[in-house]
């Protein structure tokens, strides 16, 4: 057996083990709410996890070199997914899945498109300033939700732009990072016993510090500043090597949310929820005290699929569906799902140790981050770890455009991945 059709067997494999994850999923629902087990609820397991075979099929023929997990554990994550939408909003079920569908077919696309991935770095230019676009977008044309300035409206079509800024400047950023990443990694000056690089190449990380602070103060995000941030810091230390960059990077960013703490009301709203939601439970800090509430009374073992009031949470379905999900799964559920978003990163992060050139190397490990980034600020957040945001969690939380750029991101991933282990198999 190649190694090849090993990857794709193994693939299969995991795949057959979600689908029966999904249509159990299912058969609890379709018992609690009906008290019988329907034709409809095979049907609607294989509307989650079908179109995953077609991707499994499409991979044999065109990237049958990529990592066999990163499509089974977005089918699991995807179909449970759906299985709490069914639970929480039955009316929106519908929607998501189409939205899950229409991903899928610009993962295949992607996977067309970007197969030659090396080919986007001779449009760098082009991909950042398409970034700033769309992040900044909202601060003049957006309309607000949930306290944040986050989305366009277009036709009556709600979007969130910055999920689709993040991939543009990962693409820029790789371009950018390998191109000068030798210029960026010398120290020719000395500071306080440090040494330090020519001051004139602190200039990015100046300029990224200051879009972030834009996104903070006028879309009123901690999350998305904090995201985009992070995926710059994070990428270029390994461009570079140089820690000075990150500790630097890390003080800035605290420098200017302090600033903009005392500076704006919004931003100070928002950290003072997080840090003393009881002082207005029933107003500003409802909406956190029932996730904790929620995450509390599920315990070890959930109070079982369909048994619980998640719904008391506002957007349930959105930025707190890990909330509903830890209620009704409990400890061990919340903890299978992290789990499966760490199998995601750590071979996200495998995939860039193993890329042979610097470029995918880089692109590697500014999608890989900021996939992670967005995991662990929703979750963080829902939790009271960090101040909450209106980010989403990849492929769990309803809404389109967050889903079609976590599918386009994945692609890059698989497209990769087929090229670092097709020079192994060479």
């Amino acid at each position: 057996m190649s190694r090849s059709s090993g990857r794709r067997n193994q693939e299969l494999g995991t795949l057959l083990i979600v689908f029966l994850t999904a249509f159990l999923g299912f058969v609890l629902l379709c018992l609690l709410q009906e008290s019988k087990i329907t034709g409809e609820t095979g049907l609607l397991a294989a509307m989650i996890v079908g179109p995953f075979f077609l991707v499994h099929i499409t991979e044999r023929f065109f990237v049958s070199q990529s990592d066999p997990l990163l499509i089974p554990v977005t089918a699991f994550l995807s179909s449970l997914s759906l299985v709490m939408i069914y639970r929480l909003k039955p009316g929106l079920f519908n929607l998501q899945a189409l939205w899950i569908l229409i991903g899928i077919f610009f993962l295949v696309i992607s996977l067309f498109l970007a197969k030659n991935y090396i080919r986007l770095k001779d449009y760098k230019y082009m991909f950042a300033l398409l970034a700033l676009v769309l992040l900044l977008a909202p601060t003049f044309i957006g309309t607000e939700k949930y306290g944040a300035k986050l989305w366009l409206n277009i036709a009556g079509v709600s979007f969130q732009p910055s999920e689709i800024a993040k991939i543009c400047m990962v693409i820029f950023l790789a371009a950018y990072l390998e191109e000068k990443r030798e210029l960026l990694a010398i120290a020719n000056k000395k500071f306080l016993n440090i040494w330090l690089p020519p001051f004139k190449h602190f200039g990015p990380l100046l300029l990224m510090w200051l879009i972030s602070l834009a996104v903070l103060v006028f879309e009123k995000d901690l999350g998305s500043s904090l995201l985009f941030f992070g995926i710059f810091l994070s990428m270029l230390y390994v461009a570079t090597g140089r820690k000075i960059y990150v500790i630097s990077g890390s003080i800035l960013f605290l420098i200017g949310a302090t600033s903009c703490y005392f500076l704006f009301p919004h931003v100070q709203t928002r950290i003072d929820i997080w840090l003393n939601p009881w002082q207005d439970v029933a107003g500003k800090g409802y909406q956190i005290a029932q996730s904790l509430f929620a995450i509390a009374s599920g315990g070890l073992g959930g109070t079982g699929l369909g048994q619980g009031f998640p719904t008391y949470i506002p957007a349930v379905h959105t930025d707190f569906i890990f909330s509903a999900l830890a209620e009704e799964l409990g400890l061990i559920g919340g903890f299978a799902v992290i789990i499966a978003y760490l199998i995601f990163v750590c071979r996200g992060f495998r995939i860039a140790l193993t890329s042979k050139d610097e470029f995918g190397k880089l692109l590697a490990v500014g999608l890989t981050s900021a996939f992670a980034l967005q995991t662990f600020i929703i979750i963080g957040g829902v939790t009271k770890l960090i101040p909450l945001t209106g980010i989403t969690l990849p492929f769990m939380s309803y809404g389109g455009s967050s889903i079609l750029a976590n599918f386009i991101l994945l692609a890059l991933l698989l497209a990769v991945s087929e090229r670092a282990n097709l020079g192994e198999a060479l």
